[in-house]
């Protein structure tokens, strides 16, 4: 049985796999990784030896700092992202 079986279907999971973060993120893995990289992602929180998981709830803060459309050359001056 999956992990997220076991919890009710109204309470979704609090940390999120590598795959699962970039899909909830709307990028692909990859692209998620670069962006941990850039400092644009969070890193992932260590649940056990080599396990790690992303919040969901730094995941949304993150996503709520990307820039909006047009937005794009403005903080790519002040952050250094390019």
């Amino acid at each position: 049985m999956p992990k997220q079986a076991a919890l009710p279907p109204t309470l979704p999971p609090r940390l999120i796999g590598r795959d699962a973060a970039a899909a909830y993120v709307c990028v692909s893995p990859g692209t998620f990784d670069k962006m941990q990289v850039d400092g644009r992602m969070p890193p992932p929180r260590v649940l056990v030896d080599g396990r790690f998981a992303w919040d969901v709830r730094e995941l949304d803060s993150a996503v709520d700092l990307l820039p909006h459309r047009g937005e794009e050359e403005t903080i790519a001056a002040d952050t250094g992202w390019t």
